[in-house]
């Protein structure tokens, strides 16, 4: 197929356009510079235009305004939801305004969308969160609904916490407890879900080629841990203590709303959608996968290539 990805320099993009070119697929990445490759497209999110516009057979959207970097302050929350809403949006309906829409769209979407659950167990047909990040999930999902009603095949891939070597969350809780400093955060008992970034790469793949996916779709791996486990796991393998407790009242006065909704919060979701479809995870268990991604040669998320 010939796949339009956009977001395609983030921790996702640069190991997933590779693997698109390995299977045989034609990549267009959509920048929001002038083109400098043949295999690039300018794309304006604010009105979805595409220069020059081209047809594809798939899009892969991962493009959007990271909220882990810091404090939830107005001014990034605002940021989030017109990158991801607005942004989603208007490319969907430019889109689905060509003379040949995609067959299929696949967008990244966040478990976030469930909130705080406690020890309840949750899959697609769960119901979302009246919060923010619920909010925003909600109506990121939702941008897509101008593809939907031309006939294309949309897939919402609710991510888990994506563990890479290169970036994400890892490298953030690699440094602690490296010194030792790593242990329970919060009450440690808030379940986290998470997924190797082998297996995320491996389902976007696969949601461009399995008409049976569609809809939302949970990509998590089948057991997730609670973060005093996580944290004993990752030390175990660092061959360090975990047992130095970082109080929730620290993380909400430096993090605030971010802390509450993402490190202490408690999701345990079940990848139900793609067990139903057959998919083996390459890392179902939380030890060997972060053993196989210590163990790996770093990659350059910025610089990564087909």
């Amino acid at each position: 197929m010939i796949v339009m990805v956009t977001g395609a320099r983030g921790l996702i993009g640069s190991r997933l356009v590779p693997e698109l070119v390995r299977a045989g697929h034609a990549v267009m990445r959509a920048v929001r510079r002038a083109p400098v490759a043949s295999d690039e497209i300018q794309w304006t999110p604010e009105t979805g235009a595409l220069e020059p516009a081209r047809p594809c057979d798939a899009v892969i959207h991962l493009a959007g305004h990271s909220l882990a970097a810091g404090r939830w302050t107005a001014r990034n929350k605002q940021r989030a939801w017109s990158s991801r809403v607005d942004g989603t949006r208007a490319l969907c309906e430019r889109l689905a305004a060509s003379s040949t829409p995609p067959r299929v769209f696949v967008s990244a979407s966040g478990i976030g969308i469930y909130g705080d659950r406690g020890d309840e167990r949750l899959d697609e047909a769960s119901a979302p969160a009246a919060d923010f990040l619920g909010e925003l999930a909600q109506a990121w999902e939702a941008g897509s609904q101008p593809l939907q009603r031309a006939g294309c095949r949309t897939v919402s891939l609710r991510l888990g916490l994506v563990l890479a070597r290169e970036g994400g969350a890892l490298p953030l809780l690699l440094l602690p407890a490296r010194l030792g400093l790593g242990g329970r955060l919060g009450s440690g008992r808030q379940y986290w879900s998470w997924v190797a970034i082998e297996d995320v790469v491996a389902v976007f793949g696969r949601a461009l080629e399995r008409p049976g996916l569609s809809g939302a779709v949970n990509v998590v791996a089948p057991e997730p841990v609670r973060q005093a486990e996580f944290a004993r796991v990752l030390g175990r393998l660092l061959r360090r203590p975990a047992w130095f407790p970082t109080p929730a009242l620290v993380l909400r006065s430096v993090l605030g709303e971010m802390a509450e909704a993402t490190i202490l919060a408690s999701a345990r979701v079940r990848p139900r959608r793609l067990e139903e479809d057959g998919y083996r995870f390459r890392h179902p268990d939380l030890e060997k996968a972060l053993e196989a991604i210590l163990a790996a040669r770093p990659v350059d998320a910025h610089r990564a290539r087909p």
